[in-house]
């Protein structure tokens, strides 16, 4: 499963892709935040899921659960649905953005699809994302460029036995403790952050500082 963060109106939605089915996997709790606009889309989703099971509906069989990447930068088990089953709970959620949202679902596929094909159009897409968000292009190169470096340094984690989880994000805070005297939590603290991702919060300057960080 290879973890991908989507944009939808600018808001997060965290996905899965499975190569061996060729199949994304959506997080339940993000979709739900993007269609209600709810500040508790946690709470929302439980109860709708109790709905479900109560009415006998057949999408609540279906619900997978992978980690996720959450918030703190840690893994968490996360309720999640494939496209198919995306659609079935954009059903059951009254939302004006339902519409939107399908079509922006079937972009996604589309896009997997022609980056199968074209692996540049991947870089293409977060240089794209990157710019409608606001940041400058020097900014994005870098990020881009401290994005390679991570990989290389996960890749290498990996080939000596690490797992993705709780061994990369404790190293990742032994990083941190050595360039800030702060762990990647009490840093995400320190800037005033709660869901945003702290490398698209660090500036030019940081991020080649700390390119290995991703």
């Amino acid at each position: 499963m290879k973890n991908q963060i989507q944009l939808f109106e600018e808001k997060k939605v965290r996905t899965a892709w499975d190569e061996e089915s060729e199949e994304w996997y959506f997080s339940v709790v993000d979709v739900v935040e993007v269609l209600t606009g709810t500040d508790r889309p946690r709470k929302y989703w439980n109860d709708l899921k109790k709905k479900l099971k109560i009415e006998g509906s057949e999408l609540s069989d279906f619900i997978g659960q992978l980690k996720m990447i959450a918030a703190d930068g840690k893994n968490y088990i996360t309720d999640v649905v494939s496209t198919e089953q995306l659609f079935r709970l954009i059903q059951s959620i009254p939302s004006p953005k339902a519409e939107p949202f399908k079509l922006w679902i079937a972009q996604v596929a589309k896009e997997r699809l022609d980056q199968l094909q074209d692996p540049e159009l991947s870089i293409n897409q977060a240089m794209m994302d990157y710019k409608r968000l606001g940041y400058s292009d020097s900014w994005i190169n870098q990020r881009l460029k401290s994005i390679e470096i991570r990989k290389d340094l996960t890749d290498e984690w990996k080939s000596r036995g690490l797992e993705e989880g709780l061994h990369f994000a404790t190293l990742t805070d032994i990083i941190y403790k050595t360039w800030a005297d702060k762990t990647a939590k009490e840093y995400k603290q320190y800037k005033g952050l709660k869901k945003e991702n702290l490398r698209d919060n660090m500036t030019n300057s940081v991020l080649i500082r700390i390119g290995v960080l991703n």
